[in-house]
């Protein structure tokens, strides 16, 4: 076998087993987050450490498994002290002192080594899964101010040794979860992805021997690498900067500024958050693991998406965040909502790169979205399963995207580093008393541009239950996605209790307190939409008619924001009154 189809076949066979462990655990997890929203990642590591391949989950997940692991080697248990059968657990976001551990409460992380024939350690079979609740103040967590109300904190501690459970931690933990079956069954979900992520593992090793994988997956790492390096030579020498800013850290505390400088020097490429606001009172601090999991995946975004990933495409990527910031913050603050900053990120390095390489990067997306609610299903409106059993749905709400230079955004897709499926709404409305009134897409709401952002979400739903209790975020109530080239921005999101009725009250701020429900309530979210790219008057006016066609712009914006003229009645283009108007 030659040394590129070895390579290749190397780098495929390590890939299916990162996910085969993730598909196994989103086939037998119990909570809806995860079998309908894949709420978990998997990855596997050498006996060093080093990243060899990981399951296409949750982007944002990814890259903190690494420094997770590293912490776990170097401050709680060495390799003398791991053996067969061991598999360690912890959710702690600053395990070891720095925040390298989890990115918050509800992500368990489970790390097994990899034993060949029982005797060699050669590797770890890393998952990580969001539960559903983990104990603390209110279980969204969404006005915490400190790390202790946003749950159990587990520093790394052996759930299993050589096999044996430990049932002193495993009962610790089902008593600090509000939805214990749930909980039971999702770690037995993640238990079983590490065990199969082992025996794929063993598998390789035993199908082409021990030193042959050893030698194939440095090379690997440095393929990799090399083409990495290829990609960041092409971007032209240079420090390019680039600001965004916070308003709302649901304190109504802020602005907060985000500084990155990215600079680029032959092959290799520094992320300088330097200049970025100190961390926060409200739950919004990203971790420092956050925090380089959103710029390796920014990164892998604007180069080669062919390179396989491993620790070889990190090695020329350097990111400086400084402690106690918003971007890498510190004990006791809380960050159970870093994703809101952590999509924030993406905007910024795609504001840092578009004058770099305007070319590859894409204008702002809908932003992080979120939105949990639990209803008590009571004997006065009951809907299935138990009486007076509080039940528990969140759902990442899918928005308009950025416009990209050769295509328009995407609608009604979970944004960047989320990446999460659409669930359906059957299955929402069975998992909690809450009854679906509408799901569409907002027309006219997109970001225009000579390639248009994606279009904005509304959706409606109505309790059900006697009672029920609903928080959210949403960054992009206050500041629009903007577009990038003379592209204009999206459209900002809010929120709508009980619509239309003289209850009606708007929440148009980023995150807020606990909103308490009765039955017959209704929620209403508007999401944001994508910003545009370049100039909306150099869209291609067939485009423009297409959409006019599927009713996603009305034949006002088509004139207003494109400049195409469209005959009401016949739906044709008026060549004449369009150039006339667009000249």
């Amino acid at each position: 076998m030659s040394k590129a189809i070895l390579l290749e076949v190397m780098n495929n066979a390590l890939r299916s087993v990162a996910e085969q462990m993730s598909a196994t655990m989103v086939r037998s997890s119990y909570s809806t987050i995860v079998k309908e929203m894949m709420d978990c990642s998997s990855a596997i590591f050498d006996s060093e450490g080093r990243l060899l391949a990981e399951g296409a989950n949750i982007p944002i997940h990814l890259n903190c498994l690494g420094p997770c692991l590293n912490t776990v080697l170097t401050k709680f248990f060495s390799r003398e002290q791991m053996h067969p059968g061991d598999i360690i657990l912890t959710n702690h976001p600053y395990a070891g002192g720095e925040s390298l551990g989890s990115h918050h409460t509800k992500d368990i992380i489970m790390i097994a080594p990899i034993f060949y024939e029982d005797a060699e350690l050669v590797g770890f079979s890393v998952t990580m899964l969001h539960h559903r609740d983990i104990g603390g103040t209110w279980t969204g967590d969404s006005w915490t101010v400190e790390i202790w109300q946003e749950g159990l904190l587990v520093e790394p501690v052996k759930l299993y040794d050589r096999g044996v459970r430990n049932e002193a931690v495993w009962k610790i933990i089902l008593n600090n979860t509000r939805a214990p079956r749930d909980m039971k069954g999702d770690l037995m979900a993640q238990i079983s992805g590490c065990n199969i992520g082992s025996k794929g593992f063993n598998q390789i090793i035993s199908k082409y021997g021990l030193e042959l994988v050893k030698d194939t997956i440095d090379e690997l790492l440095s393929y990799s690498e090399r083409l990495t390096r290829a990609e960041i030579e092409s971007i032209p020498d240079g420090v390019y900067t680039h600001e965004e800013s916070i308003l709302d850290d649901g304190y109504q505390g802020g602005p907060y500024t985000l500084k990155l400088s990215v600079i680029v020097e032959g092959s290799e490429i520094t992320f300088d958050y330097t200049g970025t606001a100190p961390q926060i009172k409200g739950p919004i601090n990203s971790p420092l693991s956050a925090t380089i999991s959103a710029t390796y995946y920014t990164m892998r975004c604007l180069t080669n998406p062919t390179i396989p990933t491993n620790q070889g495409c990190h090695r020329p990527v350097r990111v400086i965040a400084p402690s106690g910031t918003l971007v890498n913050c510190t004990m006791p603050n809380g960050c159970f909502q870093r994703m809101v900053t952590d999509h924030i990120l993406v905007d910024l390095i795609m504001g840092a790169m578009s004058n770099a390489i305007p070319g590859k990067v894409m204008a702002d997306s809908c932003g992080n979205i979120y939105d949990f609610c639990s209803a008590v299903n009571l004997e006065t409106h009951p809907r299935g399963g138990e009486v007076n059993h509080r039940q528990y749905w969140g759902e990442i709400v899918p928005g308009g995207l950025g416009a990209r230079p050769v295509k328009d955004g995407l609608t009604i897709m979970s944004c960047h580093v989320t990446n999460c499926p659409i669930p359906p709404l059957e299955a929402q409305e069975i998992e909690a008393p809450m009854l679906f009134l509408e799901r569409s897409i907002l027309p006219d709401s997109a970001g225009a541009g000579m390639f248009r952002g994606g279009f904005a979400q509304k959706r409606k739903w109505k309790i059900v239950g006697d009672e029920g209790q609903f928080f959210h975020t949403s960054q992009k109530s206050k500041i629009p996605p903007q577009g990038l080239f003379d592209g204009k921005p999206g459209k900002s999101g809010k929120w709508i209790i009980n619509e239309g009725t003289s209850e009606e009250k708007i929440l148009d701020f980023a995150m807020g307190d606990v909103i308490f429900l009765k039955y017959g309530d209704t929620v209403t979210c508007i999401t944001a939409s994508g910003g545009g790219y370049g100039n909306s008057f150099r869209r291609n006016p067939e485009m423009v008619l297409s959409d006019v066609k599927q009713q996603l712009i009305s034949i006002e914006s088509a004139k207003k924001e494109y400049g195409v003229v469209i005959n009401p009645i016949t739906l044709e283009i008026d060549l004449n009154a369009t150039k006339k108007l667009r000249d």
